[in-house]
């Protein structure tokens, strides 16, 4: 009898500790779940939000390049719209002109490059790695100033546009110009116009 009394005593001893081991477990994951969700909203987030730095307000207008034939190469119609270009953002005090190394690309923008007496800043094709470091690039190079970007429908002008802010598919048809007022606080300002014909 004394036995089977010190043997449920045992039993119910380790149930006992059992239960608490498992419930600082379950403690500890909940501790460690908590740190991580903190460090890595802290530390490590790279969400869409962007800002200016402090008391600035960075304009990025976002095109794509003018038409193209099928071999990739601009047509009439794009040279056409490459020199409205020139007419519909000439004045507003751009300072920094981004462009992937394609000849679309660069042929649509080098009227304006020209007009400007600016250099045009070759990247690598837009996607979604080089638009996660070229937008904080531009906002860290080109504080208070506006930057043009030129780039290709292919799904790379749509992951700037969602980075900068916007929603929906972003500046995808020739002559699409997309205005993006980046402040230091604040929701990003979106303008959608349209420039050539």
């Amino acid at each position: 009898m004394v036995h089977r009394a010190k043997s449920r005593s045992r039993k119910t001893c380790d149930v006992r500790i059992m239960k608490t081991i498992t419930k600082n477990q379950e403690y500890r994951i909940i501790i460690l779940v908590v740190i991580i969700l903190t460090l890595g909203f802290s530390v490590g987030y790279t969400g869409s939000e962007v800002r200016s730095k402090s008391e600035t307000i960075t304009t990025i207008i976002l095109i794509r390049h003018a038409e193209r034939d099928n071999f990739f190469i601009l047509t009439a119609q794009g040279h056409k719209r490459a020199k409205a270009l020139v007419d519909a953002v000439k004045d507003m005090g751009i300072t920094a002109i981004y462009s992937p190394n394609l000849e679309r690309d660069l042929d649509t923008v080098k009227p304006l490059a020209n007009h400007l007496g600016i250099d045009i800043t070759l990247t690598p094709r837009f996607n979604k790695s080089i638009v996660d470091k070229i937008v904080p690039e531009i906002l860290a190079n080109h504080m208070g100033e506006v930057v043009l970007l030129v780039g290709n429908g292919s799904g790379n002008l749509r992951a700037l546009h969602h980075r900068l802010g916007g929603t929906g598919d972003g500046p995808y048809q020739y002559g699409d110009l997309f205005i993006y007022r980046i402040p230091d606080h604040g929701p990003v300002k979106i303008t959608k116009s349209r420039y050539g014909s």
